[in-house]
């Protein structure tokens, strides 16, 4: 524990804070999600195998989960290294790679991605959603988990000496499953433990981050250092998020760039909703724990199918929340002091 504290953990090595800059903190490079596939209606079967076309793409665009090509981001090494090479062109210094057991996380590619790119990259360690999961993780005890995060973390993951320096994104279902409250039991043990950094997947239901909070706190974890993520998809009501944010945990937004009339799953918000949902726990003076990030997590969401990127954050919507008269100084907590701080070890 010596040796991480006060340090950051990426891929290829233990770095100071100061070394990261601009940080996304949910963001995925390997990931499969074939675990949401939703099925189209009839008349569409025929499209949701076809290979990615001009043809199709706006179909895709507005149907993500029902197009099973779309959902294999992990084939797009060469698409997602030129993406990380223009975020780093564009001021970008870091990102959290929220790939965890069960989505196709892969730690040597992940290493590929940092040395080739000069991004530092944070690897998660821990277990995506309950349906994702083994029959022999789920059958696992707490102290048998606990031992798998805190491996992973001071050794080495995938069968590799390359150290994940995050816990997460820890899978969350609404309601909690017997394996995913387990998992949250661990991954608190483990950050008594090692003092790290958690990050957390809550269900698709507003009392979902209030519950899994509650279950962590229980099980003796940080607060302080664990992001809740998707509020932008999670909680819509002001009062919530704010009685949220006085639990202490980070507040993060992270669908920046998804632009969808109907989104699949649950009511989601286009940017301009993201952009007066973080002013509001700015101008409550809640700047210190905010987050922000893509989630970029399948193809046609990369700029080489007409996406976004990982670069729009930097690019696109920083100029517009200077716009909307957010300050330079609050945007420089969101997304550099902030990340720095949670993603270091006490």
């Amino acid at each position: 524990m010596s040796s991480l504290s006060g340090k950051v953990q990426t891929v290829l090595s233990l770095v100071g804070p100061s070394k990261l800059g601009c940080t996304l903190t949910h963001e995925h490079l390997t990931m499969t999600f074939d675990c949401s596939y939703y099925p189209p209606p009839l008349c569409c079967e025929v499209i949701s195998n076809e290979p990615i076309t001009m043809k199709n793409l706006f179909w895709i665009q507005k149907n993500p989960y029902s197009h099973r090509e779309n959902l294999q981001l992990n084939q797009e090494t060469e698409g997602i290294k030129e993406e990380l090479l223009d975020f780093k062109a564009q001021g970008g210094g870091a990102l959290v790679e929220n790939t965890a057991t069960g989505i196709s996380r892969c730690a040597d590619l992940e290493a590929d991605f940092a040395e080739e790119t000069g991004v530092h990259i944070t690897s998660g360690t821990g277990f995506y959603v309950d349906v994702t999961r083994s029959s022999e993780t789920r059958a696992m005890s707490v102290e048998q988990l606990t031992d798998v995060l805190v491996n992973e973390i001071l050794h080495g993951a995938d069968g590799t000496s390359i150290k994940c320096g995050v816990i997460g994104e820890t899978g969350c279902s609404w309601p909690l499953t017997e394996s995913e409250r387990k998992v949250l039991q661990a991954t608190a043990h483990a950050q008594a433990q090692l003092g790290c950094p958690v990050i957390i997947h809550p269900g698709r239901n507003r009392s979902a981050p209030f519950q899994i909070i509650r279950v962590l706190q229980e099980a003796g974890a940080d607060t302080s250092k664990t992001v809740m993520s998707h509020l932008d998809r999670t909680l819509l009501d002001k009062r919530e998020l704010l009685e949220l944010a006085q639990l202490g945990c980070y507040l993060e937004y992270d669908l920046f760039g998804s632009e969808l009339f109907h989104y699949q799953f649950n009511p989601e918000p286009n940017d301009n909703k993201r952009i007066e949902r973080v002013r509001l726990p700015v101008d409550e003076g809640y700047e210190g724990r905010i987050l922000m990030a893509h989630d970029i997590h399948t193809k046609h969401r990369l700029t080489k199918y007409g996406g976004h990127g990982y670069s729009h954050i930097p690019t696109n919507t920083v100029p517009k929340m200077l716009f909307r008269g957010i300050t330079e100084a609050a945007l420089d907590k969101i997304l550099i002091e902030n990340p720095k701080q949670w993603l270091t070890f006490k």
